[in-house]
């Protein structure tokens, strides 16, 4: 099971996806109502529906680690998964226009690293899927 590639990447999305809860996105300036500046980290934490596809997307990258057996099912979880982290990184991006002033943090990588991880995770699953069928043709 972990010897396989896509194993790998699953557990390294769902880690960085978990990273994310504590590590910030972007950090700057945000301007309330009486025109206080008040500095504010963005971070998965802040806002409930990016906390909520945060950890979707990390509970379901681990998951589909131990769906081995099943690559068709684990094909599909991990496509869908990767659909919600690209609309995690939307929705981070929408928080970000509600700054004043601010930069990305280095750390808005692991974000934007966890759809790239999902996305080779499922081209791994679909290439050991083909040799799968491949082998079963040679019976």
């Amino acid at each position: 099971m972990i010897q396989r590639i896509q194993s790998i990447w699953l557990l390294l999305a769902s880690v960085a996806a978990f990273s994310t809860l504590k590590l910030s996105f972007y950090s700057g300036n945000i301007v309330d109502a009486n025109q206080v500046k008040t500095f504010t980290s963005l971070t998965a934490v802040t806002n409930l529906l990016i906390l909520v596809l945060t950890v979707v997307v990390a509970v379901a990258a681990f998951i589909a680690i131990f769906l081995y057996k099943n690559r068709p099912l684990q094909l599909r979880i991990t496509l869908a998964t990767a659909v919600i982290a690209f609309l995690n990184i939307f929705l981070y991006y929408r928080q970000t226009q509600k700054f004043a002033e601010g930069n990305y943090d280095l750390t808005a990588v692991l974000t934007l690293v966890v759809p790239i991880l999902l996305l080779l995770a499922a081209r791994a699953i679909s290439k050991d899927q083909k040799l799968v069928k491949s082998l079963d043709r040679l019976r």
